[in-house]
């Protein structure tokens, strides 16, 4: 049985919530006051630089070969992204013809024998033609920067820093070093240049020689191979050899080589970036649209050449192209891929 006192309290809170359900005068206690939530606080801006993303690329799915041609600097460079390309998975064949930059875009622009044409120097006019002659457009890809490198013989102990002006003379009618400052050696010049159909020459003939050929072909003691190694070898010969090829070589070749400070400036990443170095010069791959849509192995080269350059760029030897040059090279392959 319920006591008395279990009733009363039965009661009461049945009452309670009878007059709860009618609206009556039982108040709920209030809840203590909070502050109005704050406004969400607008997200901050993303700052992002003017990059332009091309495609991922996925070497295991790219089938075809690939034929290139050109210049011997860009060669190494190439080779080197060639070389990562196949090691990611790409099973066809990327020919690289070290052959220099003319020859390179005669076989392109031609005999339109190549996919891609690798230049030291930008088409000439007259190249642009021939392509046209043959239904080709090129299409340029700025890939990096070189700089061309004077080197002699680490067993040269009087040469270190040239003026343009004298480079002028080495390599052109000076016949011996004293020839050029009164102090240095009473010896023979002997020459070693790359041929006239590479890039190298015509950059190194047009800073140098205001673009006349003519000074650096009739001088004395000179050697002229589109095999840069060939030259190199030809430097080691003699305490009184000097040469110039792309940086590249040089690095590849400084336990032997010294490279010559010009106008007092050695070439370096921050040199050649601010175009304090002389001899500092673009490097580029060339295709055409057509190429790239109707071979894809050709548009997956390129665009993972462009993807990837900067990340083996300098281990090769050279440096690498600025941010916007880059760019706009990746651009030019999506309007030409009509993305």
């Amino acid at each position: 049985m319920f006591s008395k006192r279990s009733v009363f309290i039965f009661l009461g809170i049945a009452l309670a919530f009878a007059l709860a359900a009618c609206g009556g005068a039982v108040t709920p206690t209030a809840a203590p006051a909070t502050e109005a939530p704050a406004e969400p606080a607008a997200p901050e801006p993303v700052v992002q630089e003017g990059e332009v993303n091309l495609p991922e690329v996925d070497p295991l799915t790219v089938t075809g070969n690939v034929v290139s041609a050109g210049s011997s600097t860009v060669f190494p460079l190439a080779e080197r992204m060639a070389e990562r390309f196949q090691d990611e998975g790409y099973s066809g064949n990327i020919t690289i013809d070290s052959i220099g930059s003319g020859a390179g875009f005669e076989r392109f622009c031609v005999a339109g024998e190549t996919d891609v044409s690798n230049a030291s120097r930008p088409i000439k006019d007259s190249e642009k033609e021939s392509c046209a002659d043959i239904d080709r457009t090129p299409i340029e890809f700025r890939v990096g920067t070189d700089a061309v490198a004077v080197t002699v013989s680490q067993e040269n102990d009087f040469a270190e820093d040239v003026t343009l002006e004298e480079l002028a003379m080495i390599f052109g009618d000076a016949e011996t070093w004293s020839d050029v400052r009164p102090e240095w050696p009473d010896e023979e010049i002997f020459r070693f240049i790359p041929g006239t159909d590479s890039g190298t020459f015509d950059f190194f003939v047009e800073e140098i020689f205001d673009k006349d050929e003519e000074p650096i072909l009739r001088a004395a003691n000179t050697q002229l191979s589109e095999d840069d190694n060939v030259l190199v070898q030809g430097i080691l010969g003699s305490p009184y050899a000097v040469g110039f090829f792309g940086y590249a070589y040089y690095v590849e070749n400084e336990d032997t080589l010294r490279v010559l400070s010009i106008e007092a400036v050695e070439p370096t990443l921050e040199t050649v970036d601010n175009a304090a170095y002389a001899l500092a010069r673009p490097l580029f791959i060339y295709s055409d649209a057509e190429i790239m849509q109707t071979k894809p192995q050709v548009a997956s080269y390129i665009n993972y050449f462009l993807t990837y350059v900067n990340e083996e760029i300098e281990d090769v030897g050279y440096f690498p192209a600025s941010a916007d040059a880059l760019d706009e090279s990746k651009q030019a392959w999506l309007d030409a891929m009509g993305q």
